[in-house]
């Protein structure tokens, strides 16, 4: 087997590992939370536009998505491109590691203007009614922004992924990607910043479909 084509067949199953982990971890927390969660098909309010991946990521999707991407239109600017239009996702299984805990109350810690380490909680607006404030939840019962994400830049910097190569997600599609044009795009939104604002990690919610 060439060096290639064996170093996309393991980061293909190390990224599959990965995504298994979050998914098992964002179940069970949504089971505790079932009660205030209205997140379902074709709410899409967080799946906002512009925002780029890991190499590794975007070669997921490239692998399970050769027609989609050859063919198919993207979502029309202002919300994912992947989305269709019942405002489904058209690589869910696929989909980033960012799209896997969204929705889910969280809990973020960062620096302040002081150097100090402060402790953020959110939630989407949709989900705030039904359960307890996020003040009065435990730890274990948020979902801790990070540790995953650390795992997953780790990941694509082992197969040659860097904050240079990340990819806009609507860039896999052929319609939208110029010819000869850099795929990581300066001002696009890596997941670390699409959500994060100066009063919510969420982004507005939009109308659903």
């Amino acid at each position: 087997m060439c060096p290639d084509r064996e170093d996309a067949i393991d980061s293909a199953r190390a990224l599959a590992e990965l995504h298994a982990a979050v998914d098992r971890e964002a179940e069970a927390l949504a089971r505790v939370h079932a009660g205030r969660l209205q997140c379902r098909r074709g709410c899409a309010g967080c799946c906002v536009d512009d925002l780029t991946v890991t190499r590794i990521e975007a070669e997921g999707i490239r692998r399970a998505h050769p027609e989609l991407l050859a063919s198919g239109e993207p979502h029309p600017v202002g919300a994912c491109a992947f989305l269709d239009g019942a405002g489904a996702c058209r690589v869910y299984a696929e989909r980033p590691l960012v799209c896997r805990t969204q929705g889910l109350p969280l809990r973020l810690f960062f620096e302040d203007e002081a150097g100090e380490i402060e402790e953020r909680r959110d939630i989407c607006p949709l989900n705030q009614a039904g359960g307890p404030p996020l003040d009065r939840l435990s730890d274990d019962a948020l979902w801790l922004v990070g540790v995953h994400e650390l795992r997953l830049t780790t990941l694509d910097e082992a197969h040659g992924g860097s904050e240079e190569t990340r990819v806009r997600l609507r860039d896999l599609f052929a319609a939208s990607s110029p010819a000869g044009r850099d795929p990581a795009q300066p001002g696009s939104r890596s997941p670390d910043h699409c959500s994060l604002s100066a009063t919510s990690l969420f982004a507005p919610s939009r109308s659903r479909a």
